[in-house]
This record gives C-alpha cells, sequence and structure tokens, in this order.
C-alpha cells in the first residue's frame, strides 16, 4: 500500500471576507441565509482545494443554525480550516463571524461543518493528503468530525434502502 503524505491544519487555513451591501440583503437590513451559505461554501471549498491540490465538490452541509442577524454594512468572516480528512474526503468546520467595522464588535453567528470529495483529472473521487493533528482542540475536533463521518455514512446507507 502506497504511503500518502501529510500536511499540517495551518497549511490550508482560510478566511474568506466581504462586506455586505444592499444586494445581499432582504428590505429589512437582514443579509440573507443563502449569501452566508455560499461565502461559507466558497471558503470550505478553498480549505479543500489548497490540502488536496486539486479540485472539489461539496458532498454533504451540516445544519447551519443562524444564531445572530448579520446586518447591512457589517463585515462577514468565514474562518475556515480542515477538522478531518478520510481517503477522498474532507470535512471543513466554517465559523461564520460578523463585524460592526464602526464599532468594531464582532460575534460568531454560525459554524457549519462541510464534506468536499477531491477530484482526480479523470472526475473521479481522488486520494487526498493525510492530516497532521498538533493541538489537543485539533484532536478534539478530528474525533467529532469522525463521528459525524460515521453518521453521515449510516444515513447515505439507509437512504439508499429506502429508494424505491
Amino acid at each position: 500500500m502506497e504511503e500518502r503524505p501529510h500536511k499540517h491544519v495551518d497549511e490550508s487555513r482560510f478566511t474568506l471576507s466581504a462586506l455586505m451591501g444592499p444586494q445581499d440583503a432582504n428590505a429589512h437590513g437582514n443579509v440573507h441565509g443563502g449569501v452566508i451559505m455560499k461565502m461559507a461554501d466558497e471558503a470550505g471549498a478553498l480549505v479543500a482545494m489548497r490540502h488536496a491540490r486539486l479540485p472539489v465538490v461539496t458532498v454533504a452541509i451540516d445544519s447551519m443554525t443562524f444564531m445572530e442577524p448579520i446586518l447591512l454594512g457589517h463585515l462577514v468572516l468565514c474562518n475556515a480550516e480542515l477538522t478531518y480528512v478520510g481517503r477522498t474526503s474532507m470535512e471543513v468546520r466554517v465559523e461564520v463571524i460578523t463585524e460592526n467595522p464602526l464599532l468594531g464588535d464582532s460575534k460568531v453567528t454560525n459554524i457549519a461543518y462541510l464534506v468536499y470529495v477531491a477530484l482526480g483529472p479523470d472526475g473521479h473521487p481522488a486520494v487526498v493528503p493525510g492530516l497532521i493533528y498538533e493541538t489537543p482542540e485539533q484532536r478534539r475536533r478530528a474525533e467529532e468530525a469522525e463521528q459525524r463521518q460515521a453518521y453521515r455514512k449510516q444515513q447515505r446507507a439507509r437512504e439508499n434502502r429506502v429508494k424505491v
């Protein structure tokens, strides 16, 4: 069996940020949830591509609960980092933060976990580098990610049995 290379979590970490304008908000001045979901997916995909150095596709987005509103004129930051790497798949944790640039206050509005699969030149899943966990927090997140991945596989198997 061929030994695959391993990379550190820090090597692919990424922050995507954008100032929320009128095109991003509803009539009440709240940013549309879909805008935030798109940003989270883009940040997660960039982390996965940096790690794999291959194109990736999104295969799962765990629930995204909006804990705080994001307002027109506020800055949104999507801090993304790998939590777990399988053979061809990667889980990315995306923490969404809103910041009022006039006051300087910020708060976490969402945390989401997204799963990506790397694609090789043939368009099929490709093996990705392993992941090196250096801190207790990274190891804890990896253990939690393994549990989420096992649950996703269980759900997928259940859905396949129910198809008609």
